[in-house]
């Protein structure tokens, strides 16, 4: 960490650092390994100003009418990035709980409420179908993020059943999780989360090389899942197990919700350099973007880095998740 490397498409060196010293936010996580299921949560405890962009055809999401321009709320307390589908909206409903207990929400009179968004992606076809993020979970991961925030890489929270290449089943997919990066450069902080979960093929965003995705039926190659997809052109409803990758971009600059709305939609760009193909029916591929400091940085600038550690945290999640479920990982698969 803290090394000086060249940046892509600029001039100057920038400085990797921990996504989790940006600014004022905190994170935590917890998962059932068993299961192959869990969440992340992201929590600023004074609120944080918030948009997102959705271009999957099949999110699962809870209170994203809160991210609108037109919505009144400036700000939110918390995001949520979970495995469970639609089956694990729940785990918001702990994630309250715990916020209310210590006095965070926003303050209607009558009680604090406070505003939780939420992203699921499909991880039913690992572990036990049956077992999903829940309030509980919601609750213990919401009170590490603010006692004792645990945010690794790997198989864990909402990537813990996370995989990827799906197109020809399961059973010639790979494993994959969740991943980070975060760079800065002078007094700006940018870095991105996701949870990598998608239909379609990973690649090095530099080098241009297949990391994962859908293996041959020996499984001891890569095939193309574009060209899988060519043989036949005839619509297919169900295109296997459901997907959707799921991320989360974190900068220090002051930025308001209609800002952070475009920022998250450049930071598309960076799902487009590493899965192939993306943002199809069969995803529900969603990025928020956060602002947790002050400073005054311009937003085209932070939208172009935000695609960049995007990519990159898209690369780390595949490379640092273990072999699990049966499935393959990146670091595990014969070369």
């Amino acid at each position: 960490m803290n090394r000086k490397e060249d940046i892509v498409g600029t001039s100057g060196p920038y400085t990797e650092i921990p996504v989790t010293e940006i600014g004022d936010i905190c994170i935590g996580q917890t998962e059932n390994a068993e299961a192959g299921t869990g969440l992340t949560v992201f929590i600023s405890k004074n609120g944080m100003p918030a948009g997102l962009d959705v271009r999957g055809g099949g999110p699962a999401s809870r209170e994203s009418e809160l991210l609108k321009p037109l919505a009144v709320a400036q700000a939110i307390h918390a995001i949520v990035l979970a495995g469970g589908s639609a089956f694990g909206l729940g785990a918001a409903d702990g994630v309250m709980e715990y916020l209310e207990k210590n006095d965070i929400g926003y303050d209607t009179v009558f009680a604090r409420v406070p505003l939780v968004v939420q992203s699921d992606l499909y991880d039913l076809s690992v572990g036990d179908s049956k077992v999903r993020p829940d309030s509980k979970m919601g609750y213990e991961a919401a009170k590490l993020a603010c006692e004792s925030p645990n945010y690794k890489d790997g198989n864990f929270g909402a990537g813990c059943g996370a995989s990827v290449g799906k197109m020809a089943g399961m059973d010639t997919s790979m494993k994959s999780g969740i991943g980070s990066y975060a760079i800065q450069i002078g007094e700006l902080k940018i870095g991105a989360v996701v949870a990598v979960n998608a239909l379609g093929d990973i690649y090095d965003w530099k080098t241009g090389e297949k990391l994962a995705g859908l293996l041959t039926e020996d499984k001891k190659g890569f095939r193309d899942t574009l060209e899988y997809m060519a043989q036949d052109i005839s619509s297919k409803e169900n295109k296997f197990t459901g997907n959707t990758t799921i991320g989360v971009v974190i900068c220090n600059a002051s930025f308001n919700k209609t800002q952070l709305c475009k920022i998250a939609g450049m930071a598309h760009d960076g799902y487009a350099r590493s899965i192939r193909p993306v943002h199809t029916s069969a995803d529900g591929d969603s990025i928020y973007a956060v602002s947790v400091g002050n400073l005054s940085a311009d937003q085209d600038l932070a939208g172009s880095l935000a695609a960049l550690v995007m990519s990159e945290a898209i690369k780390r999640a595949v490379m640092n998740s273990e072999s699990a479920y049966g499935l393959i990982s990146a670091s595990d698969l014969e070369k």
